[in-house]
């Protein structure tokens, strides 16, 4: 971890608190090259009645088409579910930093199966806001990971 990613993990976790507050799932995520935001999203599932608008998948969205992504880094508020995780095999994508994974985990090992470089951060605000929100909401919450 170096201070550019720091500083976009932050950006994902702002993300995740807009999308508490807009009564979705709290999950955040920037995709960036090189210290640059190309682009950043939330889980919007809720928002805009769509199964599969992750975080990741938002933020992968809206950066649009990009020659390469095996230059970048995810951020993520939370670890990847195993839909997000194979866009970010199928991408190339070859570093995800992952705010937390006590609320929410597992695919960490298969990521890491596939050459893809996984830190952990285990960042207290992110732990904090998805367990009030996995409290406050417990069938969004089980709705959202398919439970």
């Amino acid at each position: 971890m170096n201070a550019d990613d720091t500083r976009l993990l932050r950006l994902a976790y702002n993300e995740a608190e807009a999308g508490y507050k807009e009564g979705g799932c709290p999950i955040g995520s920037v995709l960036a090259r090189g210290g640059e935001v190309l682009a950043q999203g939330r889980n919007q599932r809720v928002q805009n009645g769509d199964p599969i608008a992750h975080g990741e998948m938002d933020a992968l969205r809206k950066a649009g088409r990009q020659k390469t992504y095996r230059d970048t880094t995810l951020y993520t508020s939370l670890s990847p579910c195993m839909m997000c995780s194979g866009t970010i095999i199928q991408f190339g994508i070859p570093r995800v930093i992952v705010g937390e994974n006590i609320n929410f985990g597992g695919n960490e090992d298969f990521l890491r199966s596939k050459g893809i470089e996984v830190i952990i951060v285990d960042d207290p605000a992110c732990r904090a806001l998805m367990h009030r929100f996995i409290e406050e909401n417990p069938k969004l919450w089980a709705e959202d990971i398919a439970e």
